[in-house]
């Protein structure tokens, strides 16, 4: 199998649907243009085909392993990374104050969909440390940006999110790890924290890990927890990084996939840390690394899918089994109706989480440029909306690939089955996709629900107008338009937060469906060869869309049927 970047179909989607070229008309981006997109990747095609897709195997049958407390990696990840690097696809939307080249997020959130869709384990290593980076510019004191910043950015230093602990998965006000204060203005972190992506690596010179910790008479919960800059290595009297720092790796995770990427417990034995943002508000400075991190996950879920989609596209090409309907003549599986009817679902479903992440990234980078509240509500509105269906459509589009290659999927050797054990971590990680709908429907439709009216009443605005299969897609859209309108208004004018909550993850799923149908016809109008485009336009609408009619019925049911009885697991004695 060979993979091909999906280069061509990112530059359409970004173009014809998530207007990136608005952004070269602000301040903030006038530099850039729709050439430089093209050439970044094509750049970052060629890595990606070269370099990376072929440590994708490599890296699940050979995985890191933990050796005398230092991560070794797998074979030909530290070459590959240094690609990635060099070639600046690290730092790329950073500052160029500290190295970076100022790009958009559209611009680094479609490169590190073709890197992960070419190999996710190494992947999501620049991933972390694009949100570190983010965070440190936003929040972190004028020294802390001096010193590690460039280093980030170059590549040459990696960056972690160390929340988790045993006791505190997504219930972070749980976590115990404590922090004191020092008389040099440093503090000492002490405590346990597990599941940590990339915690070590044997080709970088050194982990900065971003901690949440707590302070000595910190409140209780959420409200008192800091944020802390960990290095694994500390500068000695000449201010250079070499002296070890108080914190070890454990051991590493045994995981049903994505074994290329070391997911490690840490221990933090009075480890050094400076303080990053204020005293007491640590998680309101990490949501600034998650949701950029959240958004990346759902891109990362994207380019899994696009890969297990090719794979299965090669597989159904070329195996012949059966016989054409309604004759003898032996035919490829790719002719097959049921088979036909998974692969075309694939790629409809592909399209529209694409879109999504890539409107998505859109919406950050206006907000940056402007400043308008508007774009802010758009990015956040869409934030778990791309992280939770790009990483959902990860799951279903591998699963459909096993499908597509029969018993042959299920064997290791024909690589279907990886896709499908690396994408399940994506609707776990950066917030489970659960936290995702509640944070939808809890945070964003909060309040007075604007930013959920904004965008439903542009997406309703942007009506199609052309030949018949648009124009029946377009009523097709408005129905459905019509029910997630009543629906919305349910959730924002509901009391009862448990109602709200059991209906959540349909109510995202459903708005997603919309959303990703609006996309497809946008592609329809704007494809300069009539056709194709509304042809897989046709499919989303038959075997996708039908879903958001039941998704409704199950959002407004609220929770009396999983409250009716006590729940009681059945005991094994």
């Amino acid at each position: 199998m060979t993979y091909l970047a999906p280069s061509e179909e990112l530059l359409f989607v970004l173009r014809h649907v998530a207007g990136v070229e608005r952004l070269f008309c602000t301040e903030k981006y006038e530099e850039f243009c729709f050439e430089d997109l093209d050439l970044v990747l094509r750049s970052v095609s060629r890595i990606a085909e070269t370099n990376l897709y072929p440590l994708q195997r490599s890296g699940d049958s050979t995985p890191a392993f933990l050796e005398n407390g230092v991560v070794r990696c797998s074979p030909g990840y530290r070459e590959g990374y240094q690609v990635v690097a060099e070639n600046g696809f690290v730092g790329m939307s950073a500052s160029p104050t500290y190295g970076g080249m100022g790009m958009p997020v559209a611009f680094q959130n479609a490169a590190n969909e073709i890197i992960n869709g070419a190999c996710m384990a190494l992947g999501l290593n620049p991933l972390l440390t694009q949100g570190q980076i983010e965070l440190l510019e936003l929040s972190a004191s004028a020294s802390i940006k001096e010193k590690f910043l460039p280093h980030l950015v170059e590549g040459n230093w990696a960056g972690t999110m160390v929340i988790t602990e045993p006791q505190a998965g997504s219930d972070v006000g749980s976590i115990r790890t404590r922090a004191v204060a020092g008389d040099d203005g440093s503090f000492s972190l002490t405590g346990d924290k597990i599941f940590i992506s990339w915690a070590d690596s044997d080709f970088c010179d050194n982990i900065c890990h971003l901690v949440l910790a707590r302070l000595d008479a910190s409140p209780h919960g959420t409200r008192g927890l800091s944020l802390f800059l960990v290095p694994k290595l500390m500068p000695d009297q000449n201010g250079q990084f070499k002296v070890r720092n108080r914190v070890s790796i454990t051991r590493l995770e045994e995981k049903l996939g994505l074994h290329g990427s070391p997911t490690a417990a840490v221990r933090l034995d009075g480890a050094v840390g400076w303080l990053v943002g204020e005293k007491n508000r640590g998680l309101e400075a990490m949501f600034q690394m998650m949701n950029l991190a959240r958004l990346g996950v759902g891109s990362q879920g994207v380019g899994v899918a696009d890969a297990a989609l090719q794979l299965a596209e090669q597989y159904a090409v070329n195996r012949v089994q059966g016989r054409s309907t309604g004759s003898n003549v032996p035919c490829r599986i790719v002719d097959q109706p049921d088979v036909r009817r998974m692969l075309l679902t694939m790629r409809a479903q592909v399209f529209a989480a694409r879109a999504i992440c890539s409107s998505c990234a859109v919406a950050v980078d206006m907000a940056r440029a402007t400043g308008d509240r508007a774009w802010r509500r758009r990015a956040a509105l869409l934030t778990p909306v791309a992280k939770a269906f790009g990483s959902e459509t990860a799951v279903e589009v591998s699963r459909l690939g096993i499908s597509v290659h029969g018993g042959a999927g299920y064997i290791e050797e024909a690589g279907a089955a990886q896709y499908l054990r690396d994408a399940i971590v994506t609707t776990i990680y950066e917030g489970t996709n659960g936290i995702q709908a509640i944070d939808l429907v809890q945070r964003k439709l909060g309040g007075d629900g604007t930013a959920i009216t904004e965008f439903l009443l542009e997406i309703r605005q942007r009506s199609a107008t052309g030949n018949g299969a648009i124009i029946s897609m377009e009523n097709k859209f408005r129905q459905d338009w019509a029910r997630i309108r009543e629906v919305t208004d349910w959730i924002v004018t509901s009391r009862k937060r448990s109602s709200v909550l059991a209906g959540a993850t349909y109510y995202l799923r459903a708005l997603a469906l919309l959303t990703g149908a609006r996309f497809h016809i946008m592609a329809a109008v704007a494809e300069e060869k009539p056709g194709a485009r509304a042809a897989l336009a046709s499919v989303y609408f038959n075997r996708l869309m039908p879903e958001v009619a039941s998704l409704c019925e199950m959002v407004v049911c609220g929770d009396k049927d999983i409250y009716a009885g006590a729940f009681a697991p059945k005991s094994r004695e």
